[in-house]
């Protein structure tokens, strides 16, 4: 495969299977564009690891695999990858400091631990690495200050509603990682009671905790990126929806272990356009 083929891949890869990340995407520079994808397509190759391995081990050489890559070990085996590929080319090109990589990797690890998320200090210690990481080198690839402080708020944001989204799914394959066992116990539920399949008062209290969380972390967002920077425009895009997945949560029939939370497709290019227009 030619570059502009793998770069090609990248883009087909989030359009499938990141939409949110896909649409806002459209929003960088165009000759920058192809570039985002790329990273975004290597996320989503880490983040649905933990899904396609049996046992943590194999996930643990996955991870590796992408480490030696990043780090230039094997060239001839990330040329073969298609995603490997562009995003190493990306990486030459902006010079994007592969220290976050490492981090978004080394995070991922935990995903194959299975046991609970302890504290919401450590919670924050992942999302930080694998949701606000792409965002700041998404910005560095669009020409952005990825060192902004928005950029941790977005990020938080961003990953703690995405981990609530995902609730149930994960409580199917014995994981739980929001709410962290720390609020779940301030509201008298336990870890059995995140993983029973049954909805409990408590259980509903310590998630709507969350909620507020990602909620303070989205209204910070937008009070110090006010008015949004046009460079880091499409990094941020993303938080723009965490109002909306979460207002579906608070609706009566909210059951977070079977109601799928989804935007209209139709409706997030009208909400990504409206934030976007509101920043310029």
């Amino acid at each position: 495969m030619t570059l502009e083929a793998d770069y090609a891949a990248c883009r087909d890869l989030v359009r499938a299977e990141d939409r949110d990340r896909y649409l806002a995407a459209l929003f960088a520079p165009a000759d920058r564009r192809q570039h985002v994808f790329s990273l975004y397509a290597f996320n989503v190759e880490i983040a649905r690891v933990a899904e396609q391995v049996r046992e943590p081990m194999m996930g643990e050489i996955r991870l590796q695999w992408w480490r030696d890559a990043i780090d230039g070990i094997a060239p001839g085996d990330a040329a073969g990858n298609p995603v490997a590929n562009a995003l190493l080319d990306t990486i030459g090109r902006f010079d994007l400091p592969k220290m976050l990589l490492h981090e978004l990797l080394d995070a991922r690890a935990f995903d194959f631990q299975g046991g609970p998320m302890e504290t919401l200090a450590r919670l924050e210690n992942y999302l930080d690495a694998t949701s606000t990481n792409p965002m700041r080198l998404a910005a560095t690839i669009a020409g952005g200050d990825a060192a902004e402080p928005y950029f941790a708020h977005a990020g938080r944001a961003w990953g703690i509603m995405g981990l609530l989204r995902s609730f149930g799914p994960h409580a199917a394959r014995g994981r739980i990682l929001a709410p962290p066992l720390e609020i779940l116990e301030r509201h008298g539920a336990r870890i059995d009671d995140a993983l029973s399949g049954e909805v409990t008062a408590n259980l509903r209290a310590a998630l709507r905790e969350m909620r507020d969380l990602a909620r303070f972390h989205a209204a910070e967002m937008r009070r110090l990126a006010n008015p949004m920077p046009g460079s880091a425009l499409a990094a941020l895009l993303p938080a723009a929806l965490v109002p909306a997945y979460l207002g579906q949560m608070e609706r009566a029939d909210y059951d977070p272990f079977r109601t799928r939370i989804e935007i209209a497709p139709w409706k997030k290019p009208w909400l990504l356009w409206r934030a976007a227009r509101r920043a310029k």
